[in-house]
C-alpha cells in the first residue's frame, strides 16, 4: 500500500477522518530530486507539528503527531527517546 494510504488509513481509524492534506503536506518534499526519500527531516518534528496547528487549525494536529511518530519508528526512533524538535535536532539526533 502506497504510504499516503497507509497514513490516511491510520488516521480514518484512530480519528474518523482521513486528513489526507495533512499527510501529503507533510511529505510534500518525499521523492523530489533534491531530498528523494530522505525528505522527513524538513517536517518530521515538533517544529513540522506546530506548522500544521497554523496552517490546518486544531483538528489536524493529532493526525500530524500520528503520521511523525509512525514515520520516526521507521527510522529507528522509540518513544523513550527525545521527540526531535526541529530539522537540525532531526539530523543530530541521527535520524537523518
Amino acid at each position: 500500500m502506497p504510504r499516503l494510504e497507509a497514513h490516511c488509513q491510520e488516521s480514518l481509524l484512530l480519528f474518523g477522518k482521513e486528513f489526507s492534506e495533512i499527510h501529503q503536506w507533510l511529505d510534500e518534499y518525499a521523492g523530489t530530486p533534491e531530498y528523494g526519500y530522505r525528505h522527513r527531516y524538513k517536517r518530521h518534528h515538533f517544529a513540522g507539528v506546530t506548522e500544521v496547528l497554523q496552517i490546518f487549525g486544531e483538528k489536524a494536529v493529532l493526525a500530524a503527531w500520528q503520521h511523525v511518530i509512525s514515520d520516526l519508528k521507521e527510522e529507528g526512533w522509540t518513544e523513550s527517546d527525545p521527540f526531535p524538535r526541529d530539522e537540525r535536532h532531526y539530523k543530530q539526533m541521527g535520524l537523518f
